[in-house]
């Protein structure tokens, strides 16, 4: 005998459906007034002061000062937190001649880091009666002289132009710092037109170097210098067949540079020595 199944009309579920559908609208509603409040609060947030930039913290700056790299990014104490480019304040930084690379994020405290690497001085050129810095890839800072540079870093005299100096600065910028900071001052020789320099080391003795391979050359300069009698006094020949000239006499001392010796590879052909001879 079969079952006979419940049938329930229309009728009956029509005040259930209706229920379904309340409840189902009134969580609609509830939804999109939530929305609309937190959209509501953005709004008045991004207009208050509660979303400007609370400080700007500047790392790795040396010669640069922090109000400079503050006022280059144009961001203030009114500035929107999130209306804020890092990117394009970063560009702007970079912008400075001073900088090399630099890093620009939002911090979870409401502020701004600027994190930079700046160039490094590695000398000075007299203009007129001060020194202008010269940065490792040969800019000259022109609008930052200095009355005395404070024995940081060689002075350069004397150079023809600009082409020479920047070369110069960019070979000096590949010393081993052991060996740059000895030098005091480099003067321009024009001898013969073999961009030849003359070297005030601050050991108390003068070299005499070409600007080209100058970086390839003068790492040699300390164990030179230890061939030397203490006594002598006269003039170091950097170069293809480096020599002692004393100024007593004129007299002339062969010495052994580290390619020499074999501690340093030479890359020099024989095409390059035979134009430097």
């Amino acid at each position: 005998m079969k079952k006979e199944k419940n049938v329930v009309s229309i009728e009956e579920r029509m005040p259930q459906l209706k229920e379904r559908r309340k409840k189902k609208a009134a969580r609609q509603l509830i939804f999109y007034l939530i929305l609309l409040s937190l959209l509501i609060g953005i709004v008045i947030y991004l207009q208050s002061p509660l979303s400007h930039v609370r400080y700007v913290e500047v790392k790795g700056d040396e010669d640069l000062t922090k109000s400079e790299v503050k006022e280059v990014s144009g961001i203030t104490g009114t500035s929107n937190l999130w209306g804020i480019d890092p990117k394009a304040v970063s560009d702007k930084i970079k912008g400075l001649p001073e900088v090399s690379s630099t890093e620009v994020r939002r911090t979870l405290t409401g502020g701004i880091e600027i994190s930079l690497d700046e160039k490094h001085r590695i000398a000075y050129v007299k203009v007129e009666e001060q020194f202008a810095p010269i940065l490792e890839d040969g800019t000259i800072l022109g609008d930052a002289l200095v009355e005395n540079p404070g024995g940081d870093a060689p002075i350069f005299y004397g150079f023809p132009d600009n082409k020479h100096l920047t070369k110069l600065a960019k070979e000096l910028n590949s010393l081993p710092a052991s060996v740059s900071n000895l030098i005091s001052e480099i003067h321009w020789m024009d001898e013969d037109e073999r961009d030849r320099v003359r070297l005030y080391m601050s050991d108390g003795y003068t070299v005499i170097a070409s600007v080209r391979q100058f970086s390839e050359k003068m790492p040699s300069y300390p164990s030179i210098v230890s061939q030397l009698d203490p006594d002598a006094e006269g003039v170091i020949h950097v170069g293809v067949g480096t020599y002692f000239e004393s100024y007593a006499g004129g007299d002339k001392e062969q010495l052994e540079t580290e390619e020499e010796q074999g501690n340093i590879p030479s890359e020099e052909s024989p095409q390059e020595r035979e134009e430097e001879g």
